[in-house]
C-alpha cells in the first residue's frame, strides 16, 4: 500500500493534526510529493521497524543475433535489502500561564510550527546526507545509495559557475554535462535537490539555455522548473549549534544536484503500518499540572529501489 501526506490528511479526525500535515506540506515540496509505503510493523517483541525490499542494481539488456546464433545470456541483477524506519522530531514545554495570556503572537502555535520546520529540515538533511553507519539513529540517504553507482556523475572533474564571468564561459559545458548526467537516469526525474547557491546557478542557466518556467505547489508557492523538472532549495539544517546546508557546500566551493524518480519501484519512502506518518501531541490545558509539553513525531526512512531512478552529479563550483 502506499500514501501521500495529502491522503494521510484525509483519514484525520483532529483539525490540529490536519493542519500539521498540511504545514510539512507546505514547507516541503519534497515531502508533499513523496510516495509513503506504509506497510511497515515492528517485529518479534515490538522492538525493530524494518522494511525489506528487493533492488534492481543492473537492468537486463537486449541484443541483436544473426542467423542461426543464439542470443547471448544477459540477466537483470537484483538484490535483498533492508532500510530500518527511524523515529525523530521533538518535544517543547511551555507554561500555561504563557499559553493563556499569549498576545498578536499565538505561543503555542508558534513552538508547534517551529518545531516542524526543524523536523521537515532534519529530513532533509537525512535524505541527503544519512548514514546508519555513522548515526544509527538516523537513515541512509542519497549520498550513500548513490556512491559508486553508475548513476554518480562528474566525479572526476569540475566544472565553474562561481562568477559571472566563469557563468557565461562554462555554461554551454555545464548544460552539455546536465544533459548527459540526465540521459543516465531510467526516464525524467520529477525532481532535482539542491542548495540555495546550486538553485541560482541552475536558475541562470536555465534561463541562458530556454529552460527556465515557474508552476505553484498545492498551496500556491512558486516552484522553479528546468525543463519542467522542479528545482527544489533543501534549505539548511540547524543542530542546535550550527547551520548547515542540506545539501553541502565543500571547502573547495563544489555541490552538488541530486536527482530522484519518486515512485514505489524507485526512490520513496516508507513509514510504520496505517495512516499515522506523523503524529501530534498538544497539551490538554484543562488537565492539572502548570506545564504543558507538546511534540512532533515521524517515523519514516528513504529507500532506492533502482539506482538508475536516481543519481547525483558532483563537482560544481559554485563558491
Amino acid at each position: 500500500m502506499a500514501i501521500t501526506l495529502a491522503q494521510a490528511k484525509v483519514s484525520m479526525a483532529s483539525k490540529v493534526e490536519q493542519s500539521v500535515i498540511d504545514e510539512f506540506r507546505r514547507g516541503s515540496l519534497l515531502l508533499d510529493r513523496l510516495i509513503f509505503d506504509n506497510s511497515v510493523s515492528p517485529g518479534t517483541g515490538g522492538s525493530t521497524l524494518v522494511y525489506g525490499y528487493t533492488k534492481l542494481k543492473t537492468p537486463s539488456t537486449a541484443n541483436f543475433r544473426a542467423l542461426n546464433k543464439e542470443y547471448q545470456n544477459n540477466e537483470a541483477i537484483r538484490e535483498n535489502a533492508t532500510a530500518e524506519l527511524k523515529i525523530f522530531g521533538g518535544s517543547f514545554t511551555l507554561d500555561r500561564v504563557v499559553i493563556n495570556t499569549s498576545g498578536a503572537i499565538n505561543e503555542l502555535e508558534f513552538q508547534l510550527k517551529e518545531k516542524i520546520i526543524g523536523a521537515i529540515n532534519l529530513f532533509h538533511y537525512c535524505v541527503i546526507n544519512g548514514d546508519s553507519a555513522i548515526n544509527d539513529l538516523a537513515f541512509d540517504g542519497l549520498d550513500v545509495m548513490l556512491t559508486g553507482t553508475s548513476t554518480e556523475f562528474n566525479t572526476d572533474m569540475c566544472v565553474n559557475l562561481n562568477s559571472t564571468f566563469s557563468m557565461n564561459e562554462n555554461y554551454d559545458e555545464f548544460l552539455d554535462l546536465l544533459t548527459e548526467f540526465l540521459a543516465t537516469l531510467a526516464g525524467k526525474p520529477d525532481m532535482l535537490l539542491m542548495n540555495s547557491k546550486m538553485l541560482t546557478k541552475m536558475k541562470s542557466v536555465a534561463r541562458r539555455a530556454g529552460y527556465f518556467s515557474q508552476t505553484e505547489d498545492a498551496f500556491g508557492k512558486t516552484v522553479d522548473l528546468y525543463d519542467g523538472i522542479p528545482m527544489v532549495d533543501l534549505e539548511e539544517y540547524f543542530d542546535g549549534t550550527s547551520t548547515t546546508k542540506c545539501v553541502p557546500i565543500a571547502d573547495d566551493g563544489t555541490t552538488s544536484i541530486y536527482a530522484i524518480k519518486i515512485g514505489l519501484d524507485g526512490f520513496h519512502a516508507v513509514s510504520p503500518f496505517g495512516d499515522k506518518v506523523i503524529s501530534t501531541a498538544t497539551p490538554d490545558l484543562k488537565a492539572p499540572g502548570v506545564i504543558k509539553e507538546g511534540d512532533v513525531e515521524m517515523v519514516a526512512a528513504v529507500v532506492l529501489k533502482n539506482s538508475r531512478k536516481a543519481g547525483v552529479f558532483r563537482n560544481i563550483k559554485v563558491a
